[in-house]
């Protein structure tokens, strides 16, 4: 191989991974905006069919889109009335040009169904993601919950 085929190589490699790696922290916002607008076609996006969700307690494990959708519309939507999601800190670390590690840091402000109390949630996602046929999307995520905590005296209300 030549000199300047290698460099091309090279240089088609490092934008494939500026490409993916857009690709993982887009699924870390179509999460939270799935979640959040209960567009459950936009949230089951994400997963592969072989998937796991592991929420930790006390929520559990959930597998495969099956599992995906017993754990939104049986357990989490139905607890919530409202919730925001907002993720940062997002770092990946590839294994492969299509296998990542990524990690995120999560805030979850919300009401409880039926409360008028705001809940605030902070947790960890760690994410193992693969590409499959050009498409990036969560292989597995484990879920650290660090506190789970009502904010009295504080209702969620639209401005008025």
């Amino acid at each position: 191989m030549s000199a300047d085929a290698a460099t091309v190589e090279a240089l088609l490699a490092r934008i494939d991974q500026l490409e993916s790696r857009q690709a993982i922290v887009d699924l870390a916002s179509e999460y939270c905006h799935g979640f959040d607008k209960r567009d459950f076609d936009r949230f089951l996006a994400i997963w592969w069919e072989d998937c796991t969700w592991n929420i930790g307690p006390p929520f559990g494990a959930f597998e495969g889109h099956a599992g995906i959708r017993e754990a939104v519309m049986d357990v989490l939507w139905p607890a919530w009335d409202e919730s925001h999601h907002l993720t940062t800190n997002n770092v990946i670390h590839f294994e492969s040009p299509d296998r990542a590690r990524s990690v995120c840091d999560v805030d979850c402000v919300g009401r409880l169904a039926g409360e008028s109390v705001c809940q605030i949630v902070g947790a960890t996602y760690e994410d193992l993601v693969e590409r499959r046929d050009g498409t990036w999307r969560i292989k597995q995520r484990d879920v650290t919950i660090h506190y789970f905590n009502p904010v009295n005296g504080t209702p969620l209300v639209a401005p008025g």
